[in-house]
């Protein structure tokens, strides 16, 4: 049964102890609440399904661009012809970096993760080019940060690896997947047309997922009436965790660590004995399967299937899914197979999650948006678990004995 949260928050004033009734509606990590209204996506309805503006994921996935699939979320409607032709070429013009933001990230370790680039380029960003007018400016920021993720990535990557300052602007003709693709290999022909369609199609299963933890993130900033930026960012550094956005990255290294099939099904024994988690399996909110997974495992299948392609890893995934339906009853979700896709296309596995927002930036936005056109605070409370109202002991009473942080 869907929690409301709205009763439970207004029939208990702050700081007071929950009754009985508030703490029957106690959901942890607030599964099943209902927490706002939305026109954007429907995810798991009767446990299945994914639609983004009434449009079934499948259907987007096979028949549109993921600058089709941005516009939608951004502008409601899949672009005409003409709308199209104009929102690429905005893309293309916004991937250009100012030289300020170039000088910030010079100066990034090495070592840093790229999903920490992409937050502080995109915090940094804010500063050089501010939301004044958010009515005015909160879509074609969305369009710039979508436009210019991939220059700040690789810029810092190649700068930072091999002390090489490239060229951000590539083909006017390139898709986000293209620039995307070009910019990782500095040399527009490494680029696998399969490769950029897998790019292309990853985007559009990635753009927009509901009430996920980092699109909460980000309209809880947004509800504060914070800027753009800041809702991007807060966004950014929820979905960096392995239990959301890092699931791909988690995924990788866990296949990696699989000599073959037999390895695997034996390792994976031993994970379960350990009841340690199996990152890219299951789903909150889809109970017969994540929608997206067979459409992304499709392209990793077709990956693998190339000349001189190396068939191992996806003959490896399809034996880890089969062993956790057999003996867990879990579906792969869209994290696990975007994982073999990605590196069958020669991605290294630090660059999976920073594609995650690349795509899921459209859908943040989205809601950014919607959030602000109707928007209140939003201030949950918590179940208050600690001790009973107690009298302060005079600090020469307290003894020797240490409080536990």
């Amino acid at each position: 049964m869907l929690r409301r949260l709205l009763p439970l928050a207004t029939r208990l004033p702050l700081g007071v102890r929950m009754n009985s009734t508030a703490a029957d509606s106690y959901s942890k990590g607030l599964a099943g609440v209902i927490a706002g209204k939305s026109s954007i996506s429907t995810v798991g309805l009767k446990g299945t399904g994914l639609t983004y503006r009434g449009y079934a994921i499948e259907d987007l996935c096979s028949q549109c661009t993921f600058e089709e699939v941005a516009y939608l979320l951004l502008f409601k409607e899949l672009p005409t012809r003409t709308q199209l032709h104009s929102f690429q070429d905005t893309i293309a013009a916004n991937r250009a970096l100012p030289v300020p933001l170039r000088t910030v990230l010079e100066q990034l370790p090495r070592d840093a993760h790229p999903m920490d680039v992409l937050r502080t380029g995109c915090s940094t960003l804010g500063t050089f080019e501010p939301e004044t007018h958010p009515n005015e400016q909160q879509v074609n920021i969305a369009i710039r940060l979508i436009s210019c993720y991939a220059s700040m990535l690789f810029y810092w990557y190649h700068f930072s690896h091999f002390g090489k300052r490239i060229d951000t602007g590539t083909s006017k003709k390139d898709s986000v997947a293209e620039h995307f693709l070009h910019l990782l290999h500095d040399d527009p022909k490494k680029i696998d047309p399969l490769c950029a369609r897998t790019v292309d199609a990853s985007l559009i299963l990635y753009a927009e997922h509901d009430f996920n933890a980092s699109t909460f993130a980000a309209r809880v900033t947004c509800a504060t009436l914070s800027d753009f930026y800041s809702c991007i960012t807060s966004a950014i550094g929820t979905l960096r965790g392995p239990l959301h956005g890092g699931a791909n990255e988690a995924a990788m290294h866990m296949l990696e660590g699989f000599k073959d099939e037999m390895d695997a099904r034996q390792q994976l024994e031993q994970m379960f004995a350990r009841k340690e988690l199996v990152m890219g399996f299951g789903h909150r909110m889809y109970k017969h399967g994540d929608p997206r997974s067979p459409l992304i495992k499709e392209f990793a299948r077709a990956l693998s299937e190339r000349p001189n392609s190396d068939a191992k890893l996806f003959r490896i995934s399809e034996a880890v899914e089969k062993t956790m339906l057999e003996r867990k009853q879990m579906y792969p979700n869209l994290d696990f197979y975007s994982a073999t896709a990605y590196h069958e296309c020669g991605i290294p596995t630090m660059f999976f999650t920073p594609l995650f927002i690349i795509a899921r930036t459209a859908g943040w936005a989205a809601h950014v948006v919607e959030q602000r056109q109707d928007n209140r605070l939003i201030r949950p409370q918590s179940l208050y678990v600690g001790p009973e109202p107690r009298q302060i002991v005079p600090l020469q009473d307290r003894g020797t004995s240490f409080a536990k942080l």
